[in-house]
Formats: C-alpha cells, structure tokens, sequence
C-alpha cells in the first residue's frame, strides 16, 4: 500500500532550482532510503516530507490524500513522527522527560502511567534506561540522537521520517538504530530515511534513491553494478562493489598513490 507519492515536486531557494520534478513513492511496510551528497537538496525534500516546506510545486500525497488539504484528527490523516538532523537545547531536562514530551499530545492532564511504561520500554530497547535521569545536556552527541529517535517513537507514528538517523553514533548504536527501525518495518511502519553511507541503506533498506543535480533517481529494479555507476556519479568517487550475503558492499577506490 503507497503511503507517500510524490508527484512533479519543485522548489527554488530565489533564481536557484533545487528540486526539479521529483517522482517517487514509498510503501507501508518499507524503509525507503533516500542517498546523496552534503549540499544535493535531500535535506530539503525531508522538510517537505515533514511539512516544515510547504512552499512547493507539485503535489504530495499522504495516504492517496493531497497534504495540504488533510486537516489534523481527520479520517484522513496519519501520525508522522520525525527528527532533524540538528536539535539544540539549553535547558537540562532529564532523559526521560525529553522522550515524554513526545507523548504530550495524547494525554489532555500531563502524563498517564501507560505514557510513562512506553517511554521506559523505548529507552530499554535502545540500552538508556539507566541514563534516564542524566540531564541531556550533559549527553554526547550520539546519545543525544538516540534520545530524540526515542522521543520520535513514543509518539508511535504511522511514518517515520528520519534526517540523518545514524549521524554521530558508533558502530554499535548505528546498528541498534538501524535494527529497531527494521522491526517496527516489519511490523508495517512505513521509514523514509536520509542517509549518506550507502552500505547500511543496502543492508537495512528495501527501496533506495539517489539525488543529485536536482533529480531524484530510483535504484530499484536495476543491476548492481548500475547501482555503482550511479553512485560514483552521484559521490564523485570511484567505487568497487562486492555481494556479502546477498547485499551489495562498496568500497571506495583511494586517490592516494601507494
């Protein structure tokens, strides 16, 4: 089932076309991934996505619905959640109080106990129940991106869009992000992230995007070694490509003489 379709999407920052006619549909019960480099507009399409940038051509559809004209509470509308890739706060809130801000809009009388157990058991499958008390401002910046992926969660959205999902974390919490979102896929959450390393969007994702020059190109339905070619088009590297359990691995050529 689609749950976003895009359709002929443009958007200039003055005289500068950023985005030129973008086409694209992502399904319920997938993680689409949307690949590019610093600078190609992949940023400006998620603010679209989100609604942040409403001041677009074209049209997007969420749930066969035109955005614009989907009133909030409607039988039409569903829950996005999403995350930034750049969130800053002076004030040291705990833990556990930022991820329940994102419960806030369910409870008319401050926060119920079944909000409170779903915050708890969000912060465990991530491994931060026991930093719940820490102040947030005192965290680093990978734990503060798992914080405000949990806050995302709690809010049980019917789409998840994430900028960046795996920015600043270790190999360690890159994977645990990427494994929970996985599950929530499977579970018929629809994904739409923005990612710079190709090889964990191979691994995780199921439906993948390449933007550049203003386009937004698919990878699907084409061989892996167009999928290369594009990719080092689009990065500006050369690339060799390897299959490890089925998943396409690339593996950038260095431009320094040995």
């Amino acid at each position: 089932m689609q749950a976003i379709e895009l359709k002929d999407i443009i958007f200039s920052y003055g005289k500068e076309l950023v985005l030129d006619k973008l086409c694209a549909s992502f399904y319920k019960g997938e993680m689409g991934v949307v690949l590019g480099r610093n600078g190609s507009g992949k940023s400006t399409l998620f603010h679209i996505l989100t609604g942040i940038q409403r001041d677009y051509g074209g049209t997007l559809r969420v749930n066969g619905h035109d955005r614009r004209r989907i009133q909030k509470g409607s039988k039409d509308s569903l829950r996005i959640g999403f995350m930034n890739q750049f969130h800053q706060t002076t004030f040291p809130f705990s833990v556990f109080d930022v991820v329940l801000t994102g419960r806030a809009s369910f409870s008319r009388f401050g926060p119920s106990k079944a909000d409170r157990d779903q915050v708890r058991a969000v912060l465990e499958s991530f491994g931060l129940l026991p930093y719940k008390d820490k102040p947030y401002t005192e965290l680093s910046g990978g734990e503060r991106q798992l914080v405000l992926l949990c806050r995302v969660l709690v809010q049980d959205p019917d789409i998840i869009l994430l900028d960046e999902p795996t920015n600043h974390l270790d190999l360690h919490y890159q994977i645990a992000v990427l494994d929970n979102l996985k599950k929530l896929v499977d579970n018929g959450k629809t994904v739409i992230c923005i990612m710079h390393d190709p090889n964990l969007a191979f691994q995780y994702g199921d439906r993948f995007f390449v933007m550049g020059d203003g386009k937004l190109r698919s990878l699907d339905s084409t061989t892996n070694d167009h999928k290369r070619e594009v990719l080092e088009q689009a990065y500006q590297v050369d690339l060799q490509s390897v299959v490890v359990q089925d998943k396409l691995v690339l593996i950038p050529k260095s431009k320094l003489s040995m």
